[in-house]
């Protein structure tokens, strides 16, 4: 399954557009490794998502192509969830 499609079926990420443009920006890593939209994503794969002062590191469980609102956190599992200091070059 693609990335940004995952991102928005867990709903991690709202809307898909979002989802592709934060992993375009070099915002997201699969396994330690920078990612892109259009990265695969399988079973015990780890993401780590940074959204502005926000690292959210999650671990995936299981890929759909849809889900229903009540089941979507059980695609994935998180890891952590740590705030950084924003930096300004950024």
């Amino acid at each position: 399954m693609r990335l940004d499609k995952f991102l928005k079926v867990s709903r991690l990420i709202k809307r898909r557009p979002v989802a592709k443009e934060v992993a375009d920006k070099g915002r997201i890593k699969i396994n330690g490794k920078l990612a892109k939209s259009s990265s695969d994503i399988k079973f015990n794969d780890v993401i780590e998502i940074r959204f502005g002062n926000k690292i959210v590191e999650v671990r995936v469980l299981e890929t759909k192509e849809f889900t229903r609102k009540e089941d979507a956190e059980k695609m994935y599992e998180l890891l952590s969830e740590t705030r950084v200091k924003v930096d300004e070059s950024e």
